[in-house]
């Protein structure tokens, strides 16, 4: 029987470009509950298959069409740790929903949003108890409270172990709390989750960089294991002349600016621009939270710059969808070539048409610029989103760990890195990707840490 798919409803375009609220509403229960009895109970959950980290997905959305969404919290976190944050900004339509029977007929089940939905009702009402500690004895550092790290921790917490982790900023949550705007993950929520995790026992230092303050040779002296879960925060440029000029960005940059450091708020000591006009270059998601932050800072007007087409755009095409209604403005099969200055700070970027010819080494078909086809994009401000890598403190301060040329941490499906007892996982081992995949690799590596202190036995427990 053919039952349309239930959409999450939306603030206006025009009012939601000038706050920092969330755009997409949460289900009320009658509609999260309606949207539940569209879950056709399939045998083999191929729902389940595309998720990182198996949520059992019939079985939560089951709680939620019976009226139970405490049941539906607690299913969830039985595989997932962090099921607010997944239920925002999991790429669900590459995913799980992807998967879905329905997605042949009237559209996937709406999983993301009821996942969001039950894990809300959870956090808002405390519904959720902490489960019960294994007995398995030994010290675990874990370094970045990043998606991955978070959920390294609460599992290797979850199985006895002592583990403290240890962030660099001056606030826990990582890519969540610097890279991913209010508006599309509030902190509060952020923060509910980071308490839970302490609430574990966890122990966080903050404001310790590994590899100055405290090397990952000097952690393995006092810890049986450690996980690497540093992100890829090293952002990348173009190389085109006028980089320098003041009023270039990288997204990363701009993003920890206004996200962590407060910038959005006009009260705050840290500077970022405001209004003018603003060129973002890149369309993936990062790009597309940079544009339609600045929108949110009131800039008049915000360009996305980009060398490829529309279908090639690897951005989720509801951030897209989103910014366009919003008002940015798509320059699609152009190639920024210099960024224009005058007194020393942005006046304009250069920019030439592209075609797009022979796929490359990713794939994708290859822009080439057009002859003779040079403009410019008058802006104040001009963010570069074209990717990051990982910072090499940590690889510098350890010479016996592999990385691969990028910068990346080599290890195997378990997570094992180079160097017994350590393990990696997130960003810091695939580059840049998403939340989900970042967890899933968290949770790998916990498994086999446990195993590996097991084989290996604690070689002493100190007290915190």
């Amino acid at each position: 029987m053919r039952i349309e798919r239930h959409h999450q409803k939306e603030q206006d375009p025009k009012v939601r470009a000038k706050n920092f609220s969330e755009p997409v509403y949460n289900f009320d229960a009658e509609t999260a509950v309606a949207e539940a009895k569209r879950c056709l109970k399939c045998r083999n959950a191929p729902c389940r298959n595309g998720c990182p980290v198996a949520v059992k997905i019939p079985e939560f959305i089951g709680k939620i069409a019976e009226g139970d969404p405490l049941g539906a919290a607690a299913v969830i976190r039985e595989t997932n740790n962090l099921p607010a944050v997944c239920g925002r900004v999991c790429p669900q339509e590459e995913q799980c929903e992807k998967l879905c029977i329905r997605s042949r007929m009237e559209g996937a089940v709406s999983i993301g949003a009821l996942e969001r939905y039950a894990a809300d009702y959870a956090l808002e009402r405390g519904g959720e108890t902490t489960p019960p500690k294994g007995g398995l004895k030994g010290r675990v550092a874990v370094v970045g409270s990043g998606p991955s790290s978070l959920t390294c921790a609460a599992d290797c917490a979850a199985a006895g172990l002592s583990v403290t982790v240890y962030e660099a900023f001056h606030t826990a949550g990582g890519v969540l709390v610097y890279g991913i705007p209010e508006f599309r993950l509030p902190k509060s929520l952020v923060k509910k989750e980071i308490d839970k995790l302490l609430s574990l026992g966890v122990r966080l230092e903050l404001n310790t960089v590994v590899g100055k303050t405290v090397t990952l040779p000097q952690l393995l002296e006092k810890f049986d294991a450690a996980f690497i879960g540093s992100g890829a925060g090293l952002p990348q440029f173009l190389n085109i002349p006028g980089e320098n000029l003041n009023g270039v960005y990288s997204a990363n940059e701009y993003l920890t600016r206004v996200n962590l450091m407060k910038a959005y708020d006009p009260a705050s000591p840290t500077p970022i621009p405001r209004g003018g006009r603003v060129a973002v270059f890149g369309a993936g998601n990062v790009a597309m939270d940079a544009a339609r932050t600045a929108l949110r800072l009131g800039a008049e007007k915000v360009s996305i710059v980009y060398r490829r087409g529309r279908e090639e755009m690897p951005a989720r095409k509801e951030e897209i969808r989103h910014a366009e209604e919003e008002g940015v403005v798509f320059e699609l099969l152009t190639a920024p070539t210099e960024i224009l200055g005058e007194g020393g700070r942005v006046r304009a970027v250069k920019c030439a048409r592209c075609e797009l010819g022979a796929p490359d080494a990713s794939g994708r078909r290859r822009p080439v610029v057009v002859a003779g086809s040079g403009f410019e994009i008058p802006c104040e401000t001009a963010i570069v989103a074209v990717g990051t890598s990982p910072n090499p403190l940590i690889k510098d301060s350890a010479p016996d760990l592999k990385t691969t040329e990028k910068g990346t941490i080599t290890v195997d499906e378990k997570g094992a890195a180079s160097i017994p007892g350590v393990y990696a996982g997130g960003d810091a081992v695939t580059g840049a990707a998403t939340v989900i995949l970042a967890m899933g690799a968290g949770r790998t590596a916990a498994a086999a840490i446990a195993e590996y202190i097991k084989g290996k036995g604690a070689k002493r427990i100190i007290e915190n």
